[in-house]
This record gives structure tokens, sequence and C-alpha cells, in this order.
């Protein structure tokens, strides 16, 4: 089926744009340059999962890995005692993203 090998790499790239949007608070904060670094610093998360998306194009494992890791390390990252909408805006887009990944191996393992 085509639309478990397209819909991980088109969700991962839209994960990728959702999550960069939260770096555009720097602008409320910074003018001029001093916005550069401050930028530069809260689009890591984005950088990271991009390249993460990119490789995962090929190799749907690895996309697996990143994406459901990325979901778990968010949670304990951002704390246990947040409010459930912050784990559903960011840790359940990544873990759909991964387990389609995972989804789109199976299917190419079972293809072989």
């Amino acid at each position: 089926m085509k639309i478990i090998y397209w819909l991980p790499r088109i969700l991962s790239i839209g994960f990728v744009l959702f999550l960069s949007l939260f770096a555009l608070d720097v602008f409320s904060e910074y003018s001029g340059w001093d916005i550069v670094l401050p930028l530069l610093i809260h689009l890591i998360p984005s950088f990271v999962l991009l390249a993460a998306a990119l490789i995962s194009w090929k190799y749907d494992l690895a996309g697996a890995a990143v994406f459901l890791g990325f979901a778990v390390f968010y949670v304990f990252m951002a704390g246990l005692n947040r409010p459930w909408s912050w784990y559903a805006a960011i840790s359940f887009p990544s873990a759909l993203v991964g387990i389609l990944f995972f989804l789109s191996w199976l299917q190419k393992k079972k293809e072989k």
C-alpha cells in the first residue's frame, strides 16, 4: 500500500513545520540581529527531526526509533506534572509518525 509508505514521510515533514512554529516566540522578545542566535537555538529540535525525517525517507526503522524516542524524551523533559494537552500536542504526533514509520518498515519486510 502506497499510503503506508507516504503517510509517515508527509506527516514527519508536517510535524517538523509544526514544531518550528514554536520558535517564532523569539520575535516578541528580541529585535534586529539579536534574534538570530535565540531563533537558531529554538530551532535545534526542528533541525534534528528534519535530519531524522530525511534519513527516514530511506531507512524506516530509523524514523520509527527517532520519532518514538522524541515522543518519550519530550514527556520526561517537559515533566510529568504538565497538562495532558502539552503531551497531546507534541508527543502524540511524534509517536504517531514513529508508529507509521514502523508499519512502513514492517510492510517492506513482509514484501521481501
